[in-house]
């Protein structure tokens, strides 16, 4: 069997954009449209005020912080319309009145012509000065007794750290009693990379309940922190997504793939060689239990055989409990000669390897046999850390880098690859080939070129094991596909969905990597209710 998801049938994802390519090129699709920048803003107002009606019906009393620019004129649009439904709203302006310019100020005339700036409060330009103005500001948030809190400060543009008098009303907010919804963008969260800066996660950016986002997708919306500030995330497409797309080219996509999968399905006749076998080289002394998830996984997702060699001390462990992975040799030397090396469609490798000699000497045979007859390799953990050390460069292969990881690959800091993981799955796949996953919440896969986000997974998957999980996913997958890109982002999906069905079901907390087998073989074989 092949799986049918390829990318000549085009995996399911829509584009995601920068946020300067939002800027400077939402005016021509507005244009394209017919519409006005203004009537942009009304809509993108009157779409967040739907969208708070719809979650909070009930609400009777809104306060809505605005900052000077369009975001803020959204704001305003908002503050009239909650205003003409007899909704109580509080508007705090964190400039004076005479610093609103264009379509921002026509808004606020708007708001002010509707009669809500009898509860309005202007403060002082905060992005520079106004101790004073700032207190009064955190008096205001702390004293809102009323359901909701718009966070209308700052939009996509938005980069660097907030100010310190800013950081300060950022943190009531986000210690209030509230819910919360951001307009366009959690305020302090870049749109682009998804990178914050400050001291603390409070202090950092809006945490949101809700974000409604214009237009199309912005990449740093759905990876990285950005998922300790968004919440959930709702597109509003302003009748302009479209010709958006058409305008304006992309290698960036988030995934939308969703269950049930549309996969082949396996022949009345197939037998386990037609799967493929795949060799799984890991284990040291201490870490057993890493290279019996990897090899488990891949057998739950349908490896026809997998074998595993791991240090002596460990086959016993490795192989109680589950008799159907098959024990190889523990040397490079023992193992170049067996009939499970050479044998394997592909290797997966790193789980508990170490670091020690022996340990290169494997990874150095895996990667010349694979180059040799072209096999495929995942690799993952140790693996990586040895790959880091040379400058090997293979096309058949899948590397699976956690930030740290992906840090020492590309001999840079940790915070280089959080300031923007886009650049960095792209620089990893074009320095050392192939396809590289770069792990987090919003998980990205590259070819180097195309950067793909995935779309499932939860918090919960932050416990040992879960990437060792992954790679024996991925071998799996790519055992039994023709296109290395594709079987990635499907066992990436696969791999977040099996943890959010045990999460729905049992919740997050105390979620094992080894609780992913079973939901794994359902969705593969479309078996979840």
């Amino acid at each position: 069997m092949k799986l049918s998801l390829s990318l000549s049938q085009k995996l399911p994802m829509t584009s995601v954009y920068s946020a300067k390519q939002l800027l400077e090129n939402e005016a021509n699709g507005a244009q394209s449209q017919n519409i006005s920048l203004f009537n942009l803003m009304q809509h993108a107002g009157s779409a967040v005020f739907k969208q708070l009606l719809k979650s909070w019906p009930n609400v009777g009393h809104i306060l809505i912080l605005c900052g000077k620019g369009n975001n803020g004129g959204d704001g305003f649009i908002l503050a009239k319309l909650a205003h003409q439904e007899n909704i109580k709203v509080d508007v705090l302006l964190t400039c004076n009145v005479d610093k609103l310019k264009g379509d921002a100020l026509q808004a606020y005339q708007y708001m002010v012509k509707a009669g809500c700036v009898l509860n309005a409060h202007s403060l002082d330009e905060l992005d520079s000065s106004g101790e004073s103005q700032c207190t009064a500001g955190i008096d205001i948030i702390r004293n809102f007794t009323g359901g909701v809190i718009i966070d209308a400060l700052f939009g996509i543009g938005f980069t660097g750290k907030l100010s310190t008098n800013i950081r300060r009303l950022v943190a009531c907010i986000n210690q209030s009693s509230a819910n919360v919804i951001s307009i366009d963008v959690p305020s302090g969260l870049c749109a682009t990379t998804g990178q914050v800066q400050g001291e603390t996660t409070e202090t950092q950016a809006v945490i949101a309940d809700i974000t409604v986002t214009f237009i199309a997708y912005k990449q740093g919306l759905i990876t990285g922190k950005a998922a300790n500030f968004v919440g959930k995330l709702i597109l509003v497409s302003l009748d302009l997504n479209n010709a958006f797309r058409k305008q304006i080219a992309t290698n960036n996509y988030y995934a939308e793939l969703s269950t049930p999968l549309q996969l082949g399905t396996r022949l009345a006749a197939s037998h386990k060689g037609d799967s493929g076998s795949v060799l799984a080289v890991g284990g040291d002394v201490g870490m057993p239990g890493a290279i019996r998830l990897a090899g488990e996984a891949a057998l739950r997702c349908g490896a026809g055989l997998v074998s595993v060699s791991c240090h002596p001390q460990n086959q016993a462990l490795v192989h109680n409990g589950r008799p159907e992975l098959m024990l190889a040799p523990s040397t490079a030397e023992l193992l170049r000669k067996s009939q499970q090396f050479n044998k394997a469609k592909g290797f997966l490798i790193g789980s508990g390897l170490g670091r020690s000699f022996e340990a290169e000497q494997l990874f150095s045979l895996v990667y010349e046999s694979s180059n040799k007859d072209n096999k495929f390799m995942v690799v993952d953990a140790d693996g990586l850390a040895l790959l880091s050390c040379s400058n090997r460069n293979y096309q058949n292969w899948v590397l699976t880098p956690h930030p740290k990881e992906a840090a020492a690959l590309l001999n840079c800091e940790v915070a280089d690859i959080e300031a923007d993981r886009f650049k960095a799955v792209r620089s990893i796949a074009e320095k050392y080939g192939g396809i590289c996953l770069l792990k987090g919440a919003g998980t990205l896969i590259s070819d180097g070129q195309v950067v793909l986000i995935n779309n499932s997974g939860n918090a919960g998957m932050a416990s040992g094991g879960m990437g060792d999980v992954l790679s024996g996913v991925i071998s799996a997958l790519v055992l039994q596909s023709e296109d290395l890109f594709s079987a990635t982002c499907l066992a990436a999906y696969i791999h977040g969905a099996a943890a959010d069905i045990i999460a729905n079901k049992n919740g997050q907390r105390g979620l094992l990597a080894s609780d992913l087998f079973i939901p794994l073989q359902q969705l593969l074989n479309d078996k979840v209710n």
